[in-house]
């Protein structure tokens, strides 16, 4: 498993739309996205930093269920 990166959030939403997540809407300084899966919407909410902490990152990948390694493809 590859360390998780700290990008900007220009890289990290393009990588998510990759990946099917949809933008919702922006207030502020954070995005909200969503992904319809079988009969569940995951909801994340990336926020506008340049660049997005670490932890951050573990944390947006996590609640995508995203894998570091399938995000770090989509990149």
């Amino acid at each position: 498993m590859s360390k998780v990166p700290s990008l900007n959030y220009e890289k990290v939403l393009k990588a998510l739309q990759r990946d099917g997540w949809v933008v919702v809407r922006q207030r502020g300084s954070h995005i909200r996205l969503q992904k319809h899966i079988e009969n569940e919407t995951l909801k994340i909410i990336v926020p506008v930093h340049k660049p997005i902490k670490r932890s951050t990152m573990s944390h947006i990948l996590k609640q995508a269920r995203i894998s570091t390694d399938e995000f770090l493809e989509k990149v």
